[in-house]
């Protein structure tokens, strides 16, 4: 190297350096600089109020004696972190005095200089707000601040497929062995301590500071670059878990690490692998993922997708799939108020459940081409029958955010506008519904329309409630877990009771599913719950018209014939 490229050089470090210091002084209270022996070699701001010592008594002490045992792994950690950007934000630590106390949370950032000595600089600022949690933020988890799985995997898609990541970007998944034990050994602020250090540690060493996710309880997600050692990073988390313990025992961490590139298949092959890999790994059960495989067996897992993919596409653009029709009906009256519209694939055999199928294409992220699919040909059958009949369409969470489904749907509905007299939409797999302002507006819309809205799967959750403080909607069908537990719990009916009033204070009109026998019609009538449905009124058939023949039977169960109607009210 020769002189003029070694001075302009360092003449690039320094400024980078400068920048930095800049930076801290506007931004940190406290800025302190390390050599690579974690000797402090410079400190200023009010470190008495923090630490017990003036800036100049820090000099000649070593990092560990001014930051709390518990977070100075945590600091060692990020520092470690190759970074292109050279900056760690989004921490909060918490600086000791000389007898060891802990000084309120601070917000910490920190730069490392390699070509300068391997020395750190390290700001420090007072925050209220640091450590105080998280928060419920839309789309993320709250513990951890990490994106949550769905909207990580809808991340993750989009970014490959528009090639935003680069060409050395891998995706890690990260599986915790033994974190349920972990957390009933320890408090609540140590635990929540440790989900705040590994949602910060992830986020570091994440692609652009935010690619990052929690798939699970103990699962979770990073998309990085080649610089980042998956090996370390397990060590790592590993020590956070074992300082966290009050036994020091910890979890044991396994990795599986995915190339994001290949070859051998597109970039939007490797993007529905990807996404389909994501909510496998989210969804099973301990130990039905096998991470110690996935890697070898991944390529062949991208062809395996590719050709699935390829499949539901063909099936869905040649609509090879019928629609099967299901009553629902009014408690008290048996009047038949409409029907809802299940598929039935023609691969799958006669009257087979499409919940594979089904479960495949929202793994994938085509739920929406299908949902589209879907409610094409069943207003195309409403077309060609009387029109007494009213049927349920229904749209997947996943659906309901999706620009091109919501394009497409609008369509259809514009150049059909004579069904909004017989068709209701109903949301399914609500819980998939990422931003629920925007959800709204989209239900709104349609209920402008003059078409009613029905929200899936209530009572399922605890976030049902939220659902219906948020979304406004015309009936809820009442899920048929809810249904059956209610009905065997001791304080069951009076909590259906109570949830079919407060429904109905709110008029907002109730559905109880699984309703398979004449002991559950009864009790649902009785709690106060409006329409039904379920294999007492017969199975799901491809016929609508065959449900003309059901009226004796009905009328056994209500003591009168059925009727249609249709709108509720």
């Amino acid at each position: 190297m020769n002189d003029d490229t070694a001075n302009s050089q360092g003449a690039r470090i320094r400024a980078d350096r400068d920048r930095f210091v800049a930076m801290a002084f506007c931004w940190a209270d406290i800025l302190i600089e390390c050599d690579s022996d974690e000797k402090i070699v410079f400190a200023v701001g009010p470190t008495e109020s923090q630490t017990g010592r003036k800036s100049s008594e820090l000099i000649g002490s070593s990092l560990e004696d001014m930051i709390l045992d518990e977070d100075l792994s945590l600091i060692r950690g990020l520092l470690a972190i190759p970074r292109k950007s050279g900056r760690i934000e989004d921490a909060s630590v918490r600086l000791r005095d000389k007898n060891g106390k802990a000084s309120d949370p601070l917000l910490f950032v920190g730069y490392r200089l390699e070509d300068l000595d391997d020395h750190y600089f390290i700001a420090f600022r007072s925050s209220k707000s640091a450590g105080a949690g998280r928060g419920q933020v839309e789309g993320r988890d709250s513990k951890t601040g990490l994106q949550d799985a769905d909207t990580f995997a809808d991340r993750v898609k989009d970014a490959v497929a528009s090639g935003e990541v680069g060409e050395d970007s891998m995706l890690s998944l990260i599986s915790l062995q033994g974190m349920e034990d972990l957390s009933g050994r320890m408090d609540d602020e140590a635990e929540k301590r440790l989900l705040d250090t590994l949602g910060t540690y992830l986020k570091a060493n994440s692609v652009d500071g935010d690619m990052a996710s929690r798939v699970g309880d103990n699962r979770f997600g990073l998309v990085h670059d080649a610089s980042v050692d998956i090996a370390e990073v397990e060590k790592q988390i590993t020590k956070f878990s074992q300082e966290a313990d009050p036994t020091g025992q910890g979890v044991e961490v396994e990795a599986a690490t995915l190339e994001m590139d290949s070859e051998a298949v597109s970039q939007e092959d490797i993007a529905n692998g990807l996404s389909y890999t994501l909510k496998k790994f989210q969804n099973a059960k301990e130990g039905e993922f096998d991470l110690q495989n996935l890697e070898a067996s991944f390529s062949d897992l991208l062809t395996e997708t590719a050709d699935k993919v390829r499949e539901f596409r063909k099936l869905v653009a040649a609509a090879e799939f019928d629609v099967a029709f299901h009553p629902i009906l009014h408690t008290v009256t048996g009047e038949i108020h409409h029907y809802e519209a299940l598929v039935r694939f023609k691969k799958d055999g006669s009257g087979a459940s499409p919940f594979e199928t089904i479960t495949f294409a929202e793994e994938a992220g085509l739920i929406p081409e299908f949902d589209l699919a879907m409610a094409t040909k069943v207003v195309q059958l409403l077309a060609n029958i009387p029109d007494r009949y009213q049927a349920a369409i229904n749209i997947s969470g996943y659906s309901v955010g999706d620009a091109k489904y919501v394009a497409g749907l609008q369509a259809l509905l514009a150049a059909n506008q004579w069904a909004s007299d017989r068709v209701i939409f109903e949301i399914t797999e609500s819980s998939r519904m990422a931003d629920l302002d925007a959800a709204n507006v989209f239900i709104q819309a349609l209920r402008k329309d003059g078409y009613e809205v029905c929200l899936d799967d209530f009572g399922a959750g605890a976030a049902s409630f939220q659902y219906l403080s948020t979304l406004d909607v015309d009936v809820v069908k009442l899920d048929g877990s809810a249904v059956k537990n209610a009905q065997k719990a001791k304080k069951g009916k009076a909590f259906l009771k109570a949830l079919a009033r407060f429904c109905r204070e709110l008029g907002v009109h109730t559905i109880g599913e699984m309703v398979d026998t004449p002991e559950t019609l009864e009790f649902v009538r009785e709690c106060g719950v409006e329409f039904v449905q379920g294999f007492l009124f017969g199975e799901p058939n491809t016929n609508i018209l065959s449900f003309a023949k059901m009226d004796k039977d009905v009328e056994k169960l209500f003591g009168r014939k059925t009727a249609r109607k249709r709108a509720f009210g």
